[in-house]
């Protein structure tokens, strides 16, 4: 089989890009021109970028129908289009986590920094003066600091600054109460509450219309006189010409920060203020963080190549990786009961509803729903649907799709997947778990109970409940040389109509399922369900 290949248009990491040629073909061109990108791109199946790179609808097109991945060597997406790229089934994953520990740490610096007047006190000592006088600072202990942003970052900030004992606080409206708790943080329920309470405030969003100048005026106004704020996220989170303004008055006791408005910030007004720690938006710049965002996003990169979720698809659901492991199996599951349908019935699909019950709740899962659907649709769209795409492919062939969740299931499985699919005239039901050895497990389907594995070959026969109809069955599929792995047998009434639902090593050819409907008590021509 031919090998897949990807291109690198911008500098990563040395161990990334042997990483990648242990399974790919590598082109490295950080040299490559806009026109002459455009012109090969339909060559590869991946890109791997960083900032400079512009992957518009332009670029992507031109990509198809080959590319089918978009690597970002770092945390920021805005150099990509999120919205093109799922249209046209590109994944697009970054590498969030890569520089999560050193931009935590360049935070505690700039805080630490800015507080204790550091570096203009460097500055001075080395200039040959001695004088402590007027670089007398602020402690952290017992000090209440405010995070805006309790992400991967500001949850490491978080973990960091309570070493300090401090009291630490945090607005983030898109993040769930269990997380506060887990890291023992004060959740705000606004950011003016939060403004009002901190001694410290520090930012950690990313930089969209509803944060951009989110501490402003206004929060400066609400905030205690003598309050220090950070920023190593993204400029224009904290309003540069409020911050001027604070600094000027007195409101604003220090600054630290990494990361400006206009980039690179040559010159600027915050440049001239003593009590102001400045950096060229060095957060991810360690060494230990570059070989990370290499290698990870090369194992990003192959993996979503071979298929599998990776954890940061920037568009499915950020996930973190023990999240995604615990919902693997479940994905797996999920995406087995969406390919049942077409194979057991003919009718278009109108309406989908899944329900989650059980501690599964508690995960992500919109992701368990994305691939339901991909399952649903692939053996219908010829290879065209994906984890990216597939809720918009069910959108544009007019397929309603509904969610909801349970704390607990009504049977007697501990997480329970159930899909009602609705046709015009007919309705469709199956529910699912995953088996102690992590195998998808069928528990139901169309009200009969099974639990039956969904791997493999699988041949599902309605037959009557009586003696002399399985065993005839079994004997005839092994005269036709299939093996049974497993058999199981559900009635819904007493000698009325039941189900079987077999495990068979191979497949089962057209003419042989014939031979098999013609037997006595076999109501309906056997159909297989293939997963291979």
């Amino acid at each position: 089989m031919e090998k897949k290949k990807v291109i690198v248009t911008e500098r990563i990491a040395d161990e990334g890009i042997e990483m990648l040629r242990t399974v790919v073909d590598v082109d490295y061109r950080d040299d490559i021109t806009r026109e002459e990108l455009l012109k090969v791109i339909g060559n590869y199946d991946a890109l791997i970028v960083r900032s400079v790179t512009k992957v518009n609808e332009e670029l992507i097109s031109a990509g198809q129908p080959r590319l089918r991945v978009v690597g970002r060597a770092g945390t920021g997406v805005d150099n990509i289009d999120v919205e093109v790229s799922t249209r046209y089934g590109v994944i697009v994953a970054n590498t969030p986590d890569s520089n999560t520990i050193s931009a935590a740490e360049q935070t505690i610096s700039l805080l630490l920094s800015s507080a204790r007047f550091t570096a203009e006190a460097s500055v001075f000592l080395k200039g040959g003066n001695w004088d402590r006088k007027p670089f007398r600072g602020a402690e952290l202990y017992g000090k209440t600091v405010g995070i805006v942003g309790l992400g991967r970052i500001g949850s490491s900030v978080a973990v960091r600054l309570k070493s300090f004992n401090m009291r630490v606080i945090a607005y983030d409206p898109y993040i769930t109460d269990e997380r506060f708790e887990r890291f023992g943080v004060e959740k705000m329920e606004t950011l003016e509450q939060l403004m009002r309470e901190a001694d410290f405030v520090t930012v950690h969003t990313p930089r969209n219309e509803e944060t951009m100048h989110m501490i402003n005026e206004e929060m400066f106004g609400l905030a205690k006189d003598g309050v220090r704020v950070v920023n190593c996220a993204r400029g224009g989170i904290i309003k540069e010409a409020a911050l001027v303004e604070g600094l000027t008055s007195g409101k604003v006791a220090s600054a630290g920060l990494d990361v400006f408005e206009k980039e690179p910030a040559n010159e600027n007004p915050l440049f001239r203020f003593k009590n102001v720690v400045v950096t060229p938006h060095l957060g991810a710049d360690t060494h230990e963080a570059q070989k990370r965002v290499g290698v990870n996003i090369a194992e990003q990169v192959i993996n979503a190549l071979k298929g599998e979720i990776v954890p940061n698809m920037v568009n499915l659901p950020t996930m973190l990786s023990e999240e995604l492991d615990y919902l693997r199996p479940y994905i797996t599951l999920a995406e087995r009961m969406g390919e049942m349908y077409y194979q057991l019935e003919k009718a278009p699909v109108s309406q989908v509803e899944l329900t989650y019950s059980g501690p599964i709740t508690m995960n992500e899962t919109t992701v368990l729903t994305v691939a339901f659907l991909k399952g649903l649709l692939e053996p219908i769209m010829e290879g065209r649907v994906n984890y990216v795409n597939a809720k918009l492919v069910a959108e544009e062939r007019g397929i309603k799709v509904f969610e909801r969740k349970e704390d607990q299931t009504n049977k007697r499985y501990k997480n329970l997947i159930s899909a009602h699919i609705f046709n015009h005239g007919h309705q469709f039901k199956c529910s699912g778990t995953v088996s102690r050895a992590h195998d998808p497990l069928l528990v139901e389907l169309n009200g009969y109970e099974t639990e039956t594995n969904l791997e493999g070959f699988v041949l599902v026969v309605k037959n009557e409940d009586r003696p002399r109809v399985i065993g005839p069955f079994a004997t005839a599929l092994g005269d036709a040389g299939i093996n049974i792995a497993s058999m199981k047998s559900s009635r819904q009434t007493k000698g009325a109509e039941a189900l079987m639902m077999v495990n068979v090593d191979s497949r089962v050819e057209e003419g042989v399922l014939d031979t098999l409907a013609k037997l006595d008590g076999i109501l309906d021509k056997p159909r297989l369900v293939s997963f291979v």
